[in-house]
Parts: structure tokens; sequence; C-alpha cells
């Protein structure tokens, strides 16, 4: 089994290594091929690529991918965010995803802190999640629409920090019927959801996104699921997918097939 990844970030935003150390790491695993997703810029946070650092991620992968195309194939793709401010235009695919909500004047970060999670569900929603999670599922089920993606990104990220259902219950049918309802419109649009193991390698969940009764729905309506590590670091390029690729043997490994 050859497996790739598509959701890895780099030093150009979040991430902690340069794209060719990356490229490096996956040939060394016997990757087919890699795909690079940068955070777009987007104008409320700072771990997003600047303006700038778009144009730079842009020519550092082109160049990148000439040099290593009798090895390996890079794909050059952006993680558009709801609010991303930068045209995707010539990228090989988009994921779309919500990391911030817009709130009394102010944008929230859904995956910041748990802290701050609890902060603004505290300050905002008068303490009651399930109005968070409900405005969070709203903005997703328009991703698709927004950012034009063909992937989307970690589509219960909402549930970051509620190992457990420490903080809220994902069985409440105000949270489930919100879930339901984005996964309603966006499993009538031409997209592939990501099983995502990117809390997993950073100690948040011991399951990937989305959560069981979410990936169960989706398996039967045979929506097309892709593996995904969300990579940061490069020890991580592969986190999880191998056993993966076993429990969910429908899911891709590559995306566009051989």
């Amino acid at each position: 089994m050859r497996l790739s990844n598509y959701h890895t970030h780099t030093c150009f935003c979040d991430g902690k290594d340069s794209p060719e150390e990356l490229i490096l790491e996956a040939i060394r695993l016997g990757c087919p091929e890699i795909g690079f997703s940068g955070h777009s810029h987007t104008p409320h946070e700072d771990y997003c690529m600047t303006v700038e650092g778009t144009g730079e991620y842009l020519r550092t992968l082109r160049s990148l991918r000439e040099r290593y195309a009798d090895r390996i194939r890079v794909l050059i793709g952006i993680e558009q965010d709801y609010y991303g401010d930068l045209p995707t235009d010539g990228y090989d695919y988009i994921i779309g995803s919500v990391h911030s909500m817009y709130k009394d004047g102010v944008y929230l970060c859904v995956d910041y802190t748990t802290e701050v999670f609890q902060r603004d569900v505290a300050e905002h929603y008068a303490g009651d999640y399930y109005a968070y999670a409900e405005d969070y599922y709203a903005l997703v089920a328009q991703v698709r629409e927004k950012t034009g993606c063909q992937i989307i990104g970690h589509f219960d990220l909402v549930t970051k920090f509620n190992e457990g259902d420490r903080l809220f219950d994902t069985g409440h049918p105000r949270y489930r019927k919100a879930a339901l309802a984005a996964l309603d419109r966006l499993c009538a649009e031409p997209v592939i959801f990501e099983i995502n193991t990117g809390a997993i390698s950073r100690g948040y969940r011991t399951q990937p996104y989305p959560q069981d009764f979410i990936l169960e729905e989706l398996r039967r309506r045979k929506m097309p699921l892709l593996l995904s590590s969300d990579c940061h670091d490069r020890r991580n390029l592969l986190f999880g997918l191998e056993a993966l690729k076993t429990q969910i043997p429908e899911a891709k490994e590559k995306l566009f097939g051989e």
C-alpha cells in the first residue's frame, strides 16, 4: 500500500517544515505523490499565509515540482478558509474549511485553544455550546459554495476540544440536527470528505474527524472519502493513515487515481 497525503502545511503558514523537507520525507516513505495545502490568507488569522508569502509558496512549490518530478508527483493545493480573501485560480485542488466564525462584531477561532473556545462560548453564546455548534455548521454547509472546494476539511472541527463529550453532548438532538443539515447540503455537491487524523497526532482526540455517526452517514450515502493527516510536522506526514486504510478500505489514498 503506497499512501499519499494532501492536507500538508509548511513553514509558509503554521507548519514546522519547509516544502522541500516534506517532499524528501514523502520520498523516504515511498509516497507516489504529496499535496500541499497552505492556509489561505485570512486577514484576522495570524497562522495563515501572508499575501506575499502566498506568492512565494506558489513559486517555491512550482520549482520543487520540477526538481523532483522524476521521484514524486507534487500537487499544489490550498486550504481555503471560509473567510479567505485571495483567489484560488491555478491550484491543483482546494480544501474548504471553517476555522472561525463572526459573532458580535468579532471573529471567534474554533480551534485555537480549549480556553479560548470555552471563553467564546461563555461570552458570545451565554454558555450554549449547541448554539455555537449551530452557527459553525451553518457556515460549513456553505463552504463548497463559498470556496469552490473539492475536499471538505475536518467537517466537525468544532469537536476538537470535546474529547469524551466533556464540554457538550454530540448525541444531543440540536447538535446532530445541525451537523446533519450541513451534511445534507454538502452531500448534494461533488465533494470529497476527508478522514483527518490531525487532532490525534497533536493529542486532542483519540478518533479522526469526523466522528462515527457522521462517518457512518457518509458511508451510507456512498460519499467519496479521502485519507488525510493534516500534517504540520513531517514526522506525522502519514500519521495513522495505514490503520485507517484497513478500517475504511473504500477511502481514497490517492486524490486523482493512477
